[in-house]
């Protein structure tokens, strides 16, 4: 008998993989757990496929993002199949990154450009003053705001090898928040466009992209790991 024999240890990366879903299951179990009571607020009108009460509410367009993940996750699934990954990147990871920039980002954009009461009638409105507004947003404001980019902070590097770095980052963020907020002022949606919404915006980008730094730190030095081919002079020298 051997006693160092034992029995086969499941390899890492599955283990991994698996306590990683688990702890997603369970906080998304939790989150729905918490906010159950405003979003079934929503959900006959959103069943029913009214436009008012659930497009046009922050808790319809919450439920509709969390109703419609299954469908995100069969895409990324399908995508996978599809292709094959670019420079040694994996196909799923270059499919979750893209399913991933749009369902995480598109609601939040949609949620920024509901008009307000006074739509089309009050002129737009802007804050150019940095830093003043961030006592009127308060925490729940800032967080949503944190959010809104975060997204496509989190998965652009990882899909474009040309976004992987901190100050890219930081300028796509940016870039996007202000096309938001000029959107907002000329369709004179009854918003006030600010700069502390244009620096809280990328700056929640730039923190999601460092939350995903691992990945597309991997993906942006895979092309440089090859072996340059030597200049003809080198070797006739």
């Amino acid at each position: 008998m051997n006693d160092n024999a034992s029995l086969p240890a499941p390899p890492p990366r599955r283990t991994r993989t698996v306590v990683l879903l688990g702890l997603a299951a369970l906080g998304l179990a939790s989150a729905l757990f918490v906010v159950r009571r405003p979003l079934m607020m929503s959900a006959p009108a959103c069943m029913s496929g009214r436009w008012h009460g659930c497009f046009d509410t922050f808790n319809g367009v919450v439920l509709m993002t969390l109703v419609a993940l299954p469908l995100s996750a069969l895409v990324v699934r399908a995508l996978a199949r599809l292709r094959r990954g670019a420079d040694g990147t994996p196909a799923w990871r270059m499919s979750l990154a893209e399913v991933g920039m749009v369902h995480g980002t598109v609601p939040f954009v949609w949620l920024t450009m509901m008009p307000g009461a006074g739509a089309g009638v009050v002129p737009g409105r802007t804050s150019l003053i940095p830093l003043r507004d961030l006592v009127t947003m308060g925490p729940g404001g800032i967080v949503g705001n944190l959010l809104v980019f975060a997204s496509l902070g989190f998965f652009a590097p990882m899909r474009f090898a040309a976004l992987a770095s901190v100050p890219r980052i930081l300028a796509l963020g940016a870039g996007c928040s202000v096309l938001v907020e000029t959107a907002q002022y000329v369709l004179r949606l009854d918003r006030v466009s600010s700069v502390d919404d244009v620096l809280v915006n990328a700056t929640g980008a730039v923190l999601a992209g460092l939350a995903s730094r691992r990945w597309w730190r991997t993906t942006a030095q895979a092309p440089s790991d090859r072996p340059r081919p030597v200049p003809a002079a080198t070797r006739a020298g």
